[in-house]
């Protein structure tokens, strides 16, 4: 199974196929004047932008970072966890390529679809150097990110997209909030035995839980859910980026199949709109920042709608901790 098949992070996700999979460099770009011009971006922050640019004239010659508007409180720190709207398009090309604004939610009450990243880490949906360019700033903000494809995307542009190396690229995003969380925490307190039925969890401390698949019992055909460790944070709401330690086996034979603690740490996800399985969105909304809560997913409510899934076919066992929201 590949890692992008088995990452909850990226699984299921419904934003626009982009030109890119990954993204190389660091910001270098140009704060400041540059020869050339310079998109405009009118629009409220929150809003999906309007962008134009000069009729007459060539665009700079160098990247350009700009801050549209300021937001407020404390800056974002180069290893936060941030949630993000996005756009871009392609100089004259009047046309949106990708963005949040344009991925429709699982369902008409669902909140939008953004994106969850953590700073200095490789992004499933922007390029290094546009990610980079929100460190520093303060949520709320809006802030323009303007370069050649061949320079924000690098090697990772994706040839067959129709877009070009020398083509410019404008991108605009807004950091709607961010957190501070570290990617080693766990659920703190004493953790309660299972419940009859359910698997056992053993937890070891900066490790992959271990769950014992309890013998001759069926899977269930229903969510099941159970919290271990009952924390006093924050209730998580639907929409809000979700920072978690996590460990997955299969319950037809008890192995693991991934683990957060197998990727450097804590993970974060957009929860409550479809953006990852439905059983996380029903077994996580609701629950608290602290809590260690352990789920049973059927299939139904885990790959069973993409055969393509090594997974489609099983129940899900997870450990889940919640670490924070942002």
């Amino acid at each position: 199974m590949n890692y992008n098949t088995k990452r909850l992070v990226a699984a299921l996700l419904a934003v626009p196929a982009l030109l890119f999979t990954a993204a190389c460099g660091s910001d270098d770009g140009n704060n400041g004047d540059a020869a050339g011009g310079v998109a405009e971006i009118k629009g409220k922050v929150g809003a999906k932008p309007e962008i134009s640019v000069p009729k007459e004239g060539k665009p700079s010659d160098e990247t350009v970072v700009k801050t549209v508007s300021a937001g407020s409180g404390t800056p974002i720190k180069g290893s936060d966890f941030v949630r993000l709207d996005w756009t871009v398009e392609k100089w004259g090309g009047d046309q949106e390529l990708g963005g949040t604004w344009a991925a429709g939610a699982a369902g008409d009450k669902a909140p939008r679809r953004q994106s969850i990243e953590q700073i200095g880490k490789p992004s499933q949906q922007l390029p290094e150097k546009v990610l980079d360019a929100v460190k520093g700033k303060k949520p709320g903000s809006r802030i323009l990110v303007q370069g050649t494809a061949g320079d924000l995307i690098g090697q990772s542009l994706n040839t067959s997209s129709g877009i070009a190396a020398k083509d410019v690229l404008i991108w605009v995003v807004d950091p709607v909030g961010a957190a501070s969380v570290d990617v080693k925490a766990e659920a703190e307190g004493e953790q309660a035995p299972s419940e009859p039925g359910m698997p056992e969890v053993k937890s070891p401390s900066q490790k992959a839980a271990v769950i014992t698949v309890p013998k001759g019992e069926k899977a269930p055909k229903e969510l099941k859910e159970q919290v271990l460790i009952k924390g006093d944070g924050k209730k998580v709401e639907a929409g809000q980026g979700l920072i978690a330690q996590y460990t997955g086996v299969k319950w037809e034979d008890g192995k693991k199949f991934d683990s957060s603690w197998d990727h450097g740490g804590a993970t974060a996800f957009q929860i409550g709109n479809g953006s990852v399985v439905a059983g996380w969105d029903k077994g996580l909304v609701g629950k608290h920042v602290g809590d260690r809560v352990l789920l049973v997913i059927p299939p139904s409510l885990g790959y069973g709608a993409s055969p393509q899934s090594e997974l489609a076919k099983n129940t899900l066992v997870f450990t889940v901790d919640i670490l924070g929201t942002v």
